[in-house]
């Protein structure tokens, strides 16, 4: 069975769309996977914010991961809840499509981002149009069938250095292959942005827990996310976590990834100790 649409998206249903503009939509996460990272919701709200701009093109033209200004950690999500998406989008056309997104469980917020900005790549390079504009007109009428998304596994990078409560190194293999590259691109696979961001957070949290401090840290958010380059099956990077600022109960930590010297990722996680 073909994975596109499968095993890495995350939209069942269009609900409104005022196209180029704002769009609605919602998502059932399947019971059966043991997790839903909030990294996913982001990817979701990502999706919802992507079907709106590519009809806005004629789907001619596909985002792909590039900058967020802010994303905020609201909330927590588990198997068997839905997510209900809402995307505003501030540009829409052949270059660029920028947005403000939101994802809430009954009611309650999960994760916002902010300024969030993703360049257009022509579809063709990526994926069938006449594929993806059927999925569109699917998700616009009765929807998609739920609860067909497998779950990701866990993907580990290997530890460095760590200097206690400063800085931190690793190490991390894309995997040669995986379901969700036939979903994400079927013609060209790339490593999902918000896979590394799990990742990322993961890496994290092993520095922020040679913080002094007896509680527990918890990130809330992430600033100034940027991801500069597409990431290919089998490529090799390099991870780095660097203490920027601890204040009270809050800790801002910059991670980042490189190719070879050049540099792919990066972000600002702040975290808050409880």
């Amino acid at each position: 069975m073909s994975e596109h649409f499968r095993a890495f998206s995350f939209v069942d249903r269009i609900h409104s769309d005022e196209v180029g503009q704002r769009i609605a939509a919602s998502y059932h996460i399947p019971e059966g996977i043991d997790s839903f990272p909030l990294s996913l919701v982001g990817e979701a709200i990502g999706q919802c914010a992507a079907m709106s701009s590519m009809k806005a093109v004629d789907f001619r033209y596909r985002p792909v991961a590039g900058i967020a200004g802010a994303v905020e950690f609201c909330g927590g999500v588990k198997p068997g809840d839905t997510l209900e998406l809402e995307a505003t989008l501030v540009k829409a056309d052949e270059e660029a499509v920028g947005y403000d997104g939101l994802a809430t469980v009954n009611g309650e917020p999960v994760v916002r981002l902010r300024d969030c900005l993703g360049p257009m790549v022509p579809m063709d390079d990526f994926d069938d149009p006449e594929a993806v504009k059927a999925r569109y007109d699917l998700l616009s009428g009765e929807g998609a069938e739920v609860d067909v998304f497998p779950g990701v596994p866990d993907f580990p990078y290997e530890a460095g250095e760590i200097v206690a409560g400063e800085s931190a190194s690793g190490s991390f293999q894309i995997p040669e292959s995986a379901p969700f590259f036939g979903d994400h691109f079927p013609r060209k696979p790339v490593f999902p942005g918000t896979l590394l961001m799990n990742l990322n957070l993961q890496f994290v949290l092993a520095l922020a827990g040679t913080l002094e401090g007896a509680g527990t840290w918890t990130p809330t958010g992430m600033r100034s996310m940027k991801l500069r380059a597409f990431m290919p099956p089998g490529e090799s990077l390099s991870l780095s976590a660097e203490v920027e600022e601890i204040e009270g109960d809050k800790a801002t930590i910059l991670v980042q990834s490189r190719r070879g010297k050049r540099l792919n990722s990066s972000a600002r996680v702040l975290l808050q100790q409880t």
